[in-house]
């Protein structure tokens, strides 16, 4: 099965997971990137409202073949409960009738109502969720 992992990183936690998860499994990795990288009071302020109203990221151009995988794997970290902007982008660049598992990455592992409001998202554009993990990163010192 033909494997696309797309992420977005803020911290570089997702990046990690997300480039082991490809190695992995063979897959092919896009990373989405800030057209201009925000302040982190940006980012958590203004991102997680921007996340909460499902707004959204002004991200750098990205290019992606969805017709060419079988599956696509998502990885995005939560703010104020919801995927990061990013996020938002990929949903209507997904073509009708894809496999897709979401990971969500947080420093809390609480991704609460999250993975209902994702699954109807991916419903009405046909999409099938495969499945959803919420994993915990615990702070470095």
């Amino acid at each position: 099965m033909k494997t696309l992992i797309i992420f977005y990183s803020y911290t570089g936690k997702t990046r990690e997971l997300a480039q082991t998860l490809a190695t992995k499994e063979s897959a092919d990795i896009i990373e989405l990137k800030d057209q201009k990288r925000p302040s982190t009071i940006g980012a958590y302020v203004v991102g997680s409202l921007s996340a909460m109203r499902q707004k959204q990221a002004k991200l750098q151009p990205f290019q992606a073949d969805f017709s060419a995988y079988e599956k696509i794997i998502i990885a995005m970290p939560l703010w104020a409960g919801f995927p990061a902007p990013a996020f938002n982008n990929i949903i209507p660049a997904l073509p009708s009738g894809k496999q897709i598992e979401i990971i969500i990455t947080s420093g809390s592992g609480n991704s609460g109502d999250t993975q209902k409001r994702v699954q109807t998202m991916l419903s009405e554009k046909s999409c099938t969720l495969v499945g959803f993990r919420d994993v915990t990163h615990i702070s470095r010192s």
